[in-house]
């Protein structure tokens, strides 16, 4: 079930990825609905996608 979870957050980032600010605010609701392990992973997977998108790198801030 948790990967389930974490799978529809990426979905759900990928999607609002096109607004910053909304980006955050989903972001943030992530953090605070996975698990310790599951925000790593998120962690590595956010750098590879705002590798693509430039524009939400002032992002990583949240999940620093």
């Amino acid at each position: 079930m948790p990967r389930m979870i974490y799978d529809y957050t990426k979905s759900v980032l990928e999607r609002v990825s096109f607004d910053p600010v909304l980006f955050v605010k989903e972001l943030k609701k992530a953090i605070r609905n996975l698990l310790p392990y599951e925000v790593e992973q998120l962690k590595k997977w956010l750098q590879f996608f705002t590798s693509e998108h430039p524009e939400l790198k002032q992002c990583l801030s949240v999940v620093s």
